[in-house]
């Protein structure tokens, strides 16, 4: 009976007083969300960030990409990989033989829009749940944010 009645409670989740380890729980804990969705599809959320930063940017140097990013180079470097083997991105030598430029294959802005509805469905529930107004208010700080830590 007390086992029913503990399962039945919420988890404590302590509000910490870092900003730094607060953030990285909320993103832990909104990426597994947009994981969820895009599972079904053979995706990972950060790949999907790819796609769709490649389709809001055009052809971009990979440098370029990871300060857009927030990614350092190795990691995005693995990801890149796993895309470019599986036909989702194009990459071709920049005007300097040591720079490649990437963007979307034709395959990369299909399966951006196959996506596209899926990640759509996460975005419309997490602004069901938060409201417009804090959605909105979210994305400000987050954008605001980034700006202020790559200036």
């Amino acid at each position: 009976m007390y086992m029913h009645l503990i399962a039945m409670t919420k988890p404590f989740i302590p509000a910490l007083p870092c900003m730094c380890a607060s953030l990285r729980r909320a993103s832990r804990l909104l990426s597994q969300l947009y994981e969820d969705a895009l599972r079904p599809l053979g995706m990972r959320a950060t790949q999907f960030t790819i796609l769709q930063s490649l389709a809001l940017a055009g052809e971009v140097t990979q440098g370029q990409l990871g300060q857009m990013l927030g990614m350092d180079s190795t990691t995005l470097t693995r990801t890149l990989t796993i895309m470019i083997r599986q036909g989702w991105i194009a990459r071709r030598r920049g005007e300097d033989r040591r720079e490649w430029r990437i963007g979307l294959s034709k395959k990369g802005k299909a399966q951006f829009k196959i996506a596209l509805p899926h990640w759509q469905k996460t975005q419309d529930r997490l602004r069901g749940e938060l409201g417009n107004r804090l959605s909105d208010d979210l994305m400000t700080l987050a954008n605001e944010l980034t700006k202020s830590l790559t200036e």
